[in-house]
């Protein structure tokens, strides 16, 4: 179980896979397969290290143009590990009905957007002034 550690507060994801496929798909479908080049807060920063919180509303921007860029892209767009394109994920091309675009993709283990997820950590991040990172449970 990976999430977005704020503090003491824990905000789960999933697998380590499926939070690597958000990334995969941002890298691959926005950053013209160079991992960092438009988004480096949040694809390099907030993925390899952490996020501090005087960078918080720098990476809310990014993550507002990713959102916005990512609903132009259909779902077949996804990329499960940029390291590998021919996995897939693990459902498929099962997918809701609801999710009409790569923006409204992602859901955590607990069924809630992920974008959203994002979002409360990191308001609550810079609410408490504390950095923001990728855990592992």
């Amino acid at each position: 179980m990976v999430g977005l550690k704020v503090g003491p507060i824990f905000y789960k994801i999933g697998t380590g896979s499926f939070l690597h496929s958000f990334f995969s798909t941002v890298a691959y479908n926005l950053e013209n397969n160079n991992w960092g080049s438009r988004f480096p807060l949040i694809m390099n920063e907030l993925y390899y290290k952490s996020l501090s919180p005087d960078k918080i509303d720098s990476a809310t921007e990014e993550l507002k143009t990713i959102f916005t860029e990512l609903e132009e892209y259909s779902p077949s767009m996804v990329v499960w590990d940029i390291e590998d394109l021919s996995k897939q994920p693990p459902w498929g091309n099962n997918i809701a009905e609801r999710i009409t675009s790569l923006a409204n993709y992602f859901y955590t283990s607990d069924g809630e957007d992920l974008f959203a997820v994002f979002k409360k950590a990191m308001d609550a991040a810079k609410k408490v002034n504390k950095e923001i990172s990728v855990q592992s449970l």
